[in-house]
């Protein structure tokens, strides 16, 4: 039986070589487009880090993993704040902060990316934040960005993280019952 309805589920450390095999189909796919600057060309999981990274994401802040018939199809990892190696200031007031947002491309289309930003934006509602933010490469004529401010986030603050050209964006998150106090 083929089942096509997206379901997402909390992702662990044992979901992190399906990240990484995701992350380096995403290096190839974008190769194939000409885009070799956001990610080089090397696959994601032999970069100096790489896998390390992942480990460490999956391992800590709040992992999702989205499947479709028991097979992962993306992840995304939200925070309370962006990775220290960032240029980036912190917000000072509560936030969540997708520190990683991944889906298979073979699947593109499929609103995976979107369907785990609208679960971000509910979980900055449930911890009783009002910020929702994301960092972004904002190289390739900026078609990252646009498909943040597709998704409801708006252009915050550009940054630079060596030679790479980034761009943190922001979405307000209100309340769902604006009488309740934010959780802090």
């Amino acid at each position: 039986m083929n089942d096509d309805t997206l379901r997402i589920r909390p992702g662990g450390p044992a979901d992190t070589p399906a990240v990484l095999a995701m992350m380096d189909a995403a290096v190839i796919w974008m190769n194939a487009r000409g885009n070799t600057e956001q990610w080089g060309t090397q696959p994601y999981s032999q970069r100096p880090g790489g896998a390390a990274r992942i480990e460490q994401l999956m391992a800590g802040g709040a992992p999702h993993i989205a499947e479709l018939g028991g097979e992962p199809v993306g992840a995304m990892v939200l925070d309370s704040g962006p990775s220290a190696e960032m240029p980036i200031a912190p917000a000072g007031e509560p936030e969540l902060y997708v520190r990683l947002l991944v889906s298979d491309r073979r699947r593109a289309g499929r609103g995976i990316g979107a369907t785990l930003l609208a679960l971000a934006v509910e979980e900055t509602r449930r911890a009783g934040a009002e910020l929702l933010r994301v960092d972004c490469w904002a190289g390739g004529g900026g078609q990252l960005v646009g498909y943040y401010v597709r998704n409801g986030f708006t252009p915050a603050e550009p940054f630079r993280y060596e030679a790479w050209p980034g761009q943190v964006l922001a979405m307000r998150v209100p309340r769902a019952n604006p009488g309740e106090p934010a959780v802090t």
